[in-house]
């Protein structure tokens, strides 16, 4: 199969590749070079928010209410 380069840059993956492969719409791919040729992956997907780690782990306790005053915790301590 052949096809032509964009002026941007951009070629067209035929569809019966797309199809054999499971490339649609919206996924990210990879380019290597290998030897003499370039090769086209699908890139892993990317996970958001492993980052920061933040919401990963869910705790079974009740949540503390909004209007919560730590202050009031000193307070009350002999």
């Amino acid at each position: 199969m052949q096809t032509t380069i964009t002026s941007k840059g951009q070629v067209t993956i035929p569809r019966d590749m797309r199809q054999h492969f499971g490339l649609q719409q919206g996924m990210s791919v990879s380019f290597a070079v290998e030897g003499d040729h370039i090769a086209l992956r699908p890139a892993p997907a990317a996970r958001q928010g492993a980052a920061s780690g933040f919401g990963l782990i869910r705790s079974r306790r009740r949540g503390v209410p909004v209007d919560f005053d730590v202050a009031s915790l000193s307070a009350e301590a002999p």
